[in-house]
Formats: structure tokens, C-alpha cells, sequence
């Protein structure tokens, strides 16, 4: 069984209560549940788990990336704010791709849709992949596609 690190940055712990209007009226908790619930849904051939964490800082979550390689783990990551100014973070991302392993940024809103210094992403370039707008579908294509590489 593989185990993909889904990685959660900033502010993220607040879902369900910030701006409900933008980013939906769903919690972590419930993103979590549904994000396990899907992945045992896949084919057994696909058979994955997921270490789901979220932090408001930058360090923690460079750190899990260099775990996610130093373990073979794919990611599937909403850097959040991190996005759009993290050279740090983009550098560890770049190390997992790298590695061979898939990486996957998610955006719960299009943030192409949204404010103009959101439309930057310092992270989508070294990214196997990115999806946005889908609200917490976008964490489900996320595991779609990181099911479907490595079967």
C-alpha cells in the first residue's frame, strides 16, 4: 500500500469558519473524511493511505516534503498562502519531483479567479500537476491523478 502525504498549509485549519463564502462551508475534518473516503474507494490495484496533516508554518511543511522523499510518498499539497512567495517551499517541491514522485498543487478556489498577487505560483512550475477551483473536489482529482501514476 502506498501512502500519499496530503499537505495542507496556512489557514487551512480554519475551514468551515473563513470566509465560507470563498472557500465553502466545509471543514478539515470533513475534507479528510471525504478525501479517506474516496481513497478507499479505488481499485485495490490502487490501493493508497493518506497522511493528511496541516500547518500554519513554512518550516513544518518543507520538512514534510523532504519526509515524502526520504520515504517514496507521493504528495498532493495546498500550499495556501505559501503559494504565491515561498522560494523555500518551491525548492523542497522541486526536490520531490526530482525524486521521481509525484507532487500535485490543489487549490480549494481558482486563484486565477480571485485577487491579482494570487495569480502567481511559485510552486506550479516544479508541480507534476495542478487543480483549482473545485473546492474540495480538487483534492479528489488530485488523488484520481496520483492513483492513476503509479498503477
Amino acid at each position: 500500500m502506498t501512502t500519499v502525504f496530503v499537505l495542507n498549509g496556512p489557514n487551512l485549519s480554519r475551514l468551515g469558519s473563513r470566509e465560507p463564502d470563498v472557500y465553502g462551508g466545509g471543514t478539515l475534518v470533513d475534507l479528510r473524511a471525504a478525501l479517506e473516503a474516496h481513497a478507499g474507494s479505488l481499485p485495490t490495484a490502487a490501493a493508497l493511505s493518506l497522511d493528511f496533516r496541516q500547518t500554519d508554518s513554512e518550516t513544518e511543511l518543507i520538512s514534510w516534503l523532504h519526509e515524502a522523499i526520504d520515504t517514496g510518498s507521493p504528495v498532493i499539497m495546498n500550499p495556501a498562502s505559501f503559494t504565491h512567495y515561498s522560494y523555500a517551499l518551491r525548492d523542497a517541491a522541486a526536490q520531490v519531483t526530482g525524486a521521481g514522485l509525484t507532487l500535485v498543487e490543489v487549490h480549494i478556489t481558482n486563484p486565477h479567479a480571485r485577487e491579482e498577487f494570487r495569480h502567481t505560483s511559485v510552486i506550479s512550475g516544479v508541480a507534476t500537476g495542478v487543480i483549482a477551483g473545485f473546492g474540495f473536489e480538487s483534492y479528489i482529482l488530485g488523488l484520481d491523478a496520483v492513483a492513476r501514476r503509479l498503477s
